[in-house]
């Protein structure tokens, strides 16, 4: 692991050193400047800066100047400030402006560790995040769909391919996972992208609502048609009409719908006058089709003019890699929309986010994020702005529920001290070593855990 590089600007020099031989004691390579001149001389000449430590009330320059000078020189890494209580006003001030975070003096010093750790690791993840996303920006933006996953650009792929063409599309896919996005992509890849797609949702309606909607209805044709109606077929001349959720259709309207696929025509509800319309059609279900058939359920003439190309969009849980991405991109976007002051999500709620499973895939996802940003409270999503279901849900996968933390007691029984370390060694293990992060899962002390490492000899 890459050792980090850490500025420290303190103007009492015996608090400097102390501060300098904690961090290098916690693997930091260590620069120390004893005022803001001195630190930006510093900056200018160490890139490799990870994060700066600098006292808030300093003669000449102080921290918020320092942080702006370093501004005006390249974007600076994670800048947190020390401050005295009196001044924690200030502080406060100053994490509006940009800074990571602040500390209060006295130090306490496995506190501070902590806080510049988090500082870190969340400016590294912002970074990864940012790359990613100008990565998809530059290549794979796609018509308001995200992604980076090979399962998602093959479908990309393929729209870019069925997109100019007439051809009928079936897309297959569990609820939420953006079978309408998708529709509307191939939509907008065609010459039909200059008039808007026309929606209809089977499973939405009855089955004489459904063929009122989708084939409209003369005057006097039922109680209540009190007047002549365009149905979505006939809305949708010249462009796109999307079929969703299909599989729930009537055999009645499957008929009517294959006939209207075999001619381009068909009657409205009570006239016998027969209309003629260009329409593209596309079909998207969350059932097997294959097996209505057998139930008797789906005609299969109707599949196969459906499907003459079928798409597969993937669950979330099986493109895990675009959890992070989308989530950030949600986090985002619902912060705009609801004037929240939320610029991304902490490691350790994105760590939640992506070891859930989402039954409900990118729908899910979405309302999830625009929840926890409409009662978050800081500038970035915690685990505690996160429901309780996706909290669980991750801690199961993380293995930090009921027996998943030991095989289950021998019959002999076991003593608490081996439990106890067996326990220590499989953090550290998680933790690859980093026993301030250790200590802080295991709920105790940074002093304690160092004392029971040596006390059970667990350094090796």
């Amino acid at each position: 692991m890459k050792q980090k590089t850490i500025l420290v600007v303190e103007d009492r020099g015996n608090t400097l050193k102390v501060i300098a031989a904690i961090l290098e004691d916690e693997g930091y390579h260590v620069l120390s400047a004893t005022h803001g001149q001195a630190a930006l001389d510093l900056y200018r000449t160490h890139a490799e800066i990870d994060v700066v430590l600098s006292d808030l009330k300093m003669p000449e320059m102080d921290g918020m100047a320092l942080f702006k000078a370093m501004q005006a020189i390249r974007r600076p890494p994670p800048f947190v400030i020390m401050t005295a209580y009196g001044t924690v006003k200030s502080a406060v001030g100053a994490l509006k402006e940009g800074v990571a975070n602040y500390l209060i003096k006295p130090l306490d010093y496995e506190e501070l560790v902590i806080v510049l750790e988090k500082a870190v690791r969340d400016y590294s993840l912002s970074q990864e995040l940012k790359a990613l996303k100008a990565s998809i920006g530059q290549n794979d933006a796609f018509h308001d769909m995200i992604g980076s996953d090979e399962k998602m650009l093959k479908i990309f792929e393929r729209v870019r391919m069925v997109g100019p063409t007439d051809v009928s599309v079936l897309i297959y896919g569990e609820t939420g996972t953006g079978k309408e996005l998708l529709a509307r992509a191939i939509h907008l890849e065609s010459s039909r992208h200059r008039l808007p797609m026309v929606c209809i949702n089977s499973a939405a309606l009855s089955e004489n609502l459904l063929e009122a909607e989708l084939f409209g209805y003369v005057k006097g044709s039922f109680t209540g048609a009190v007047s002549d109606r365009q149905g979505r077929l006939e809305s949708a001349h010249q462009s796109t009409l999307f079929l969703d959720e299909i599989g729930h259709m009537s055999l009645k309207l499957q008929a009517k719908l294959l006939r209207f696929l075999q001619e381009m025509s068909f009657e409205p509800v009570g006239d016998r006058n027969v209309r003629h319309v260009d329409v593209r059609v596309i079909a998207a279900t969350n059932l097997d089709l294959q097996e209505l058939i057998q139930q008797g359920k789906f005609l299969k003439d109707l599949l196969y003019r459906l499907e003459v190309v079928p798409m597969r969009l993937p669950p979330l849980r099986q493109r895990s890699g675009d959890i992070c991405l989308l989530a950030d991109h949600f986090v985002r976007q619902m912060a705009r929309q609801y004037n929240k002051p939320v610029d991304g999500i902490t490691p350790e709620a994105l760590k939640c986010i992506s070891a859930y499973a989402w039954p409900g895939n990118v729908r899910q996802l979405k309302n999830t994020m625009a929840r926890s940003v409409i009662l978050s409270r800081g500038a970035l999503l915690t685990e505690a702005d996160l429901p309780e279901s996706v909290v669980g849900g991750a801690a199961s996968v993380f293995g930090l529920e009921n027996d998943a933390i030991f095989p289950p007691l021998p019959p002999e029984g076991i003593s608490l001290k081996t439990m106890e370390i067996d326990l220590i060694r499989r953090t550290l293990s998680r933790c690859e070593g980093n026993k301030s992060l250790a200590a802080r899962q295991l709920g105790i002390s940074r002093k304690t855990l160092y004392e029971k490492i040596q006390r059970y000899d667990l350094e090796g």
